[in-house]
């Protein structure tokens, strides 16, 4: 039997439109400034090397990736991975990029409080949302309301790590701004592409973080009340 879900439509599907727009024009903004040469001449390799040595993070290694926009830093191998079309270019986005990553080595040497919560929380993360849609669809068949609640608490979860990831990357992305605009990397003007790439690419954050938001909502407001309707 067909069952109508009114929150679906009410609340994922708006977070959904908006990953979808926030992904978009990260894509259109990436597009743009990566075509547009930083006048000083730095590649995003060698803006990465010169904001790392600055810090005094020389043992920090930088290696190309493949892929588009798969730049991320490895604190497990303490080496920021930058892809291709990063590593080499001289682009206001490649630096931008290059100096956001630097921006999340340097958190890791410094101990950034929110940073070190996100990687606490992350192995809790992972079991509770494995765990949270068995224990949700087990309680929901056998009528069991903790277990119903078990599994919203563990989806929580998903949430609360979108929100403790955002002051991560915003703080990274001040930090490569500072450092860009202190170093000279780039001039005024090629500054302002810089931060409209970090900006968009901020947005997919508040995007997912929305969504999780809006899935979580969902499941309370349709699972939530099962124990009171039991009593």
């Amino acid at each position: 039997m067909y069952y109508f879900d009114p929150y679906y439509f009410l609340l994922v599907v708006p977070a959904l439109l908006l990953g979808l727009w926030a992904q978009s024009r990260v894509q259109s903004t990436y597009r743009k400034y990566s075509q547009v040469h930083g006048s000083r001449g730095y590649t995003g390799q060698q803006a990465a090397r010169y904001i790392l040595d600055q810090n005094g993070l020389q043992h920090v290694r930088i290696e190309p990736i493949a892929g588009n926009l798969t730049d991320h830093f490895d604190p497990r191998s303490n080496t920021v991975c930058l892809s291709e079309g990063v590593y080499h270019s001289t682009s206001i986005a490649a630096v931008g990029i290059a100096a956001h990553e630097c921006g999340h080595a340097v958190q890791h040497s410094t101990h950034y409080a929110p940073l070190k919560v996100r990687s606490a929380i992350i192995p809790v993360t992972n079991i509770g949302t494995k765990a949270a849609v068995p224990l949700l669809l087990i309680g929901l068949v056998l009528n069991v309301y903790p277990l119903i609640l078990i599994g919203l608490i563990g989806y929580s979860l998903i949430a609360v790590f979108q929100l403790v990831t955002l002051p991560v990357e915003y703080n990274a992305s001040r930090r490569a701004m500072a450092v860009i605009s202190n170093a000279w990397l780039l001039d005024e003007e090629e500054q302002a592409g810089a931060k409209k790439v970090l900006s968009a690419a901020a947005l997919t954050y508040v995007a997912a973080l929305v969504s999780s938001l809006a899935q979580l909502l969902r499941m309370v407001l349709l699972y939530g009340g099962r124990g009171r309707r039991r009593d």
